[in-house]
């Protein structure tokens, strides 16, 4: 399994009304965390763009546990339980509290799509060699 922690400091813009980070400010936070859990194995996501595929996201599910609030340093946690054989890539991401309590957990799974054609496609083989030793048997 892959796994990667990143930490994001919740600014006031990223609150509601109600003084909790909007629900919607944590699509963007495990959006950091996907890219910098990608660039932690030595390659970008404009790297990736200019091989010729985009990742959109296809679908977000998202359990709300606890508020996070006004100026948390939350850690997000980014992990990717199996090596995609296909154009399907689903990351599970966590988002934690100074405390350590779980605040925010999601599924969010992306396709790989050739820019020319607009296609499905498999991941780059550049990125599967840099997944692949997260992913060997002890």
């Amino acid at each position: 399994m892959f796994s990667f922690e990143s930490q994001v400091r919740v600014r006031y813009a990223d609150t509601d009304q109600m003084h909790v980070v909007y629900h919607a400010k944590y699509i963007e936070y495990f959006e950091s965390g996907r890219t910098e859990s990608i660039r932690s194995l030595g390659i970008s996501y404009k790297e990736i763009e200019e091989m010729g595929i985009y990742m959109p996201v296809v679908r977000v599910q998202c359990d709300f546990i606890r508020p996070g609030k006004y100026d948390d340093l939350l850690t997000i946690k980014t992990m990717l339980r199996e090596i995609p054989s296909d154009h399907r890539i689903e990351f599970d991401q966590e988002a934690y509290n100074e405390a350590g309590k779980l605040v925010c957990k999601a599924s969010i799974l992306l396709y790989f799509m050739d820019t020319a054609t607009n296609t499905k496609t498999t991941m780059p083989t550049m990125l599967v060699d840099k997944l692949q030793p997260y992913f060997q048997e002890a």
